[in-house]
């Protein structure tokens, strides 16, 4: 059987905000000839950003998956948002790849969400290449940018290709490893071929030279064969580029620029030369995962020989195709309306239509195999972080931690008769996006929103409107006070009613105490000798937890006591549970004052 995973790059893109990292994937697309043109963020015309909430801010607010071909070779490119507000995003993307393209824009250098990212990466151990544009803005400097990155990030970064022109003369790039110039522009796919001058050649050879002696050091026999012959074969330089990029020894470096579609063509060459297959990367770093019946640790090998596993890290809602769950495939083959267990929620999906994904574009595809990242049309039960697998074979992946919300807004529909498409715009938009958070506070009876920032708070609330009609007012919430003790008190809780035949008698003697901050409620029964029967204690007990619902300083809940009922009396005829419940509440209320 042919090996198809062997032809697939899985990349993400990575970058911070305003990097040019959209424009750069829509020149690459075009560089691919995937599409006739390029777009534009400043119009709103990529195939990256095409939520209306990504047009208007001219950033991407959420992943896109953007496939094509390559020389033969299948790239399955994600374009992360740069804004850490989103960064759960990016997590969640970097699990379904096995390599990563780093965008720095050299007229803005690193910021601090690039570090983030970078960090992450580095947990992930994802093979990395580094690219740098912009460099036909003004005053910008490939050394100066790289000898940065190097720097904040601690990696050896070995330039692979120098700029032909400067700034707006900018017209392509001269490659290090072929020793030749490729000529490219905006306005034409197609990359042309240009003889090198004297002085270019010249320049090449000086920086092939420091690229020749970074890639000796990852590799012993490329050291003794540096020290022999002082030059390698270009089989021996590309082998030693890969071997250095895929155990994290150094990072390819390319530049040009997506806005003027210069270098694209080198970096889809580096995309497929230096980074992994996923047979390649699942074989050097196996991803584990357990049995959810017996806990037993598993491990799948990216081989379509193995049983099928995968895991979504994207569910997205749309009018037209209704719901896409993103999957990345571990291992086995999925056939399109084909049925399988999702093991997190240990319930089985009927399954739907396999889609492969340009933008907002989708073609169907008959199946998936190991290697593979596709949308899958339709399933009732499935959200993102699970794993679906094989029902006679299953496995659990663990799922990457979801960033907690650290801001909070209450919310009310501008209209009353919009309530409840609040309600249900909102857990739609949560099953999209697992860092917000919505609920109904019970105690303000308050509907509040969660997010990681004011703009992923916004950006929800703009596709509340688009999405679901829904128009909401934000406002702070109220805060839900709670009242609680310092200090031990007793008191006694005397009810007696006379109203001719029966009456009411019930009495108690209560103490409390305070508990540690979070430790709820106590109730604890120490009376003997019978003063109170054993059958009115749980009156005793509800009388006092009705009681703690409206505290005596401000009305807010009682919180954090322990009460102790150790003595009292009753009536052997007038004594009744209400009785003892009404006694309790007085008590507790009397020792509180």
């Amino acid at each position: 059987m042919i090996n198809v995973s062997q032809s697939i790059r899985n990349v993400a893109l990575v970058a911070s905000p305003g990097s040019g990292k959209t424009l750069l994937s829509e020149a690459l697309v075009y560089t691919a000839n995937a599409i006739d043109s390029m777009g534009s963020t400043l119009k709103g015309t990529t195939l990256s950003d095409f939520e209306l909430e990504e047009i208007h801010r001219h950033h991407s607010v959420s992943s896109s998956l953007l496939q094509f071909n390559w020389k033969g070779t299948q790239i399955n490119l994600i374009d992360t948002p740069g804004s850490l507000d989103f960064f759960s995003d990016v997590k969640s993307c970097l699990r379904a790849v096995d390599s990563v393209v780093l965008v720095v824009d050299a007229s803005h250098g690193i910021k601090s969400e690039f570090e983030k990212a970078w960090e992450h990466i580095q947990t992930l151990g994802l093979p990395c290449l580094l690219f740098i544009t912009g460099l036909d803005k003004e005053r910008t400097d490939l050394a100066a940018t790289i000898a940065e990155c190097c720097t904040v990030m601690g990696v050896t970064a070995v330039p692979l290709a120098l700029p032909l022109g400067h700034e707006a003369q900018l017209s392509g790039v001269m490659d290090l490893v072929q020793k030749k110039s490729l000529l490219s522009n905006s306005t034409q796919a197609k990359i042309q071929e240009e003889e090198l001058t004297s002085d270019q050649l010249t320049q090449i050879e000086n920086a092939r030279r420091q690229l020749i002696e970074k890639v000796a050091d990852t590799n012993d026999q490329l050291v003794e064969k540096f020290l022999t012959d002082g030059e390698f074969t270009q089989e021996e330089l590309v082998e030693g580029l890969t071997f250095g990029t895929l155990e994290g020894q150094l990072i390819p470096v390319l530049c040009g620029s997506g806005l003027m579609n210069v270098g694209m063509s080198l970096l889809l060459d580096a995309i497929h030369a230096y980074l992994p297959s996923p047979d390649n990367w699942s074989h050097r770093h196996p991803i584990n995962g357990k049995n959810p019946q017996t806990g037993e640790v598993l491990r799948r090998e990216g081989d379509v020989a193995e049983p099928f596993s995968a895991t979504v890290f994207k569910t997205t809602i749309d009018p037209f195709m209704g719901r896409l769950t993103y999957v990345r495939m571990h291992s086995g083959m999925l056939q399109a309306d084909s049925g399988f267990f999702n093991a997190t929620r240990d319930t089985k999906e009927k399954g739907g239509h396999l889609f492969f994904a340009l933008g907002k574009k989708f073609t169907q595809t008959r199946s998936l195999v190991a290697g593979d990242i596709a949308a899958i049309g339709k399933l009732k039960e499935t959200l993102t972080g699970d794993t679906l697998c094989e029902e006679k074979h299953p496995i659990q992946f663990t799922p990457p931690p979801h960033i907690r919300p650290v801001m909070s807004f209450a919310l009310e529909a501008k209209s009353k008769q919009d309530i409840d498409k609040v309600s249900v715009g909102l857990h739609k938009l949560v099953e999209e996006d697992p860092s917000l958070e919505f609920l109904r506070n019970e105690e303000t009876k308050e509907m509040l929103i969660s997010g990681v920032g004011q703009t992923h708070i916004d950006v929800t609330l703009e596709k509340l409107k688009r999405k679901y009609g829904v128009a909401v007012n934000l406002h702070t919430p109220k805060i839900p006070y709670k009242e609680t003790i310092r200090c031990q008190a007793h008191a006694q809780g005397k009810y007696k009613k006379q109203t001719g035949g029966h009456g009411q008698f019930g009495d108690c003697w209560l103490q409390i105490d305070p508990l540690p901050r979070g430790a709820g409620f106590e109730f604890q029964n120490t009376i003997v000798g019978g003063v109170i029967p054993r059958n009115f204690i749980p009156a005793v007990e509800k009388g006092t937890i009705e009681s703690m619902q409206h505290g005596t300083i401000a009305g807010f809940p009682i919180v954090d006591i322990r009460v102790t009922v150790y003595d009292g009396s009753h009536h052997p005829v007038d004594s009744s549970e209400m009785a003892f419940k009404m006694a309790a509440s007085m008590g507790l209320k009397k020792a509180m004052e």
